[in-house]
């Protein structure tokens, strides 16, 4: 049974940061508003982009250098990015200006807020790259990668779609492995340690995956399919 998301909600902490600096708040009374992912109603390929294009979901995209990689080398895939934090969305529209991309639409919210609106079966890939590990034991609940949210993904993904995770915390790491392990309606991609030691060459690298490896970390990158 699918859990309530009204009881998964409380993923993240704050969303504002520091204060917007004069560019930056014009981009986003200009630029946001255009890219927005409109406020209700089912969210599609062809309601944001005009077509049946293939359609990507990045949760938490941090600066969006990640899903402004992705949208550059993937010019027929629709992207959606969910990033609860202003500042984030400003780097992912600088990114966007810059790059001239056209295959990318934003929510500055809740994740789970898209993943109620899509249609079953409509999304082709998923990431969830570094998010929040919330590391404490009784803040387990907040993090994505629990039932109640992986529900929804199940219920969003088409068969053979695919939900990529990467972290370089080693209790979310121990913990996603846990989480994903019980699940039935999805395949682990891993055949060897390599497959999941070493990004591949189509998953473009973040700044956190930056930050982790100059502090010595290691990063852990996990590939499932739908099934």
């Amino acid at each position: 049974m699918t859990s309530d998301p009204a009881s998964i909600r409380r993923l993240y902490g704050r969303r504002t940061g520091h204060k917007l600096r004069v560019g930056q708040a014009a981009l986003v009374e200009t630029m946001l508003p255009a890219l927005s992912v409109p406020a209700g109603g089912a969210v599609t390929a062809a309601g944001l982009f005009g077509d049946d294009r293939p359609l990507w979901l990045e949760i938490g995209f941090g600066r969006g250098e990640h899903m402004a990689a992705q949208a550059a080398a993937n010019p027929g895939v629709g992207i959606i990015g969910a990033e609860p934090f202003l500042d984030g969305v400003v780097g992912a529209l600088i990114d966007i200006e810059a790059r001239g991309l056209t295959n990318v639409r934003l929510h500055n919210g809740d994740a789970l807020d898209i993943l109620d609106r899509l249609p079953p079966a409509s999304l082709d890939r998923l990431f969830l790259l570094h998010p929040d590990p919330w590391p404490k034991a009784r803040h387990a609940k907040r993090r994505f990668v629990n039932p109640g949210p992986l529900d929804l993904v199940a219920r969003a993904l088409k068969p053979g779609g695919e939900l990529r995770i990467g972290t370089d915390h080693p209790v979310y790491c121990r913990w996603a492995l846990m989480q994903m392990g019980q699940r039935r309606d999805f395949d682990w991609l891993a055949t060897g340690p390599g497959d999941w030691q070493v990004r591949s060459d189509d998953w473009p690298p973040t700044r956190y995956e930056a930050k982790a490896r100059a502090q010595g970390h290691e990063v852990w990158y996990f590939r499932y399919r739908r099934v």
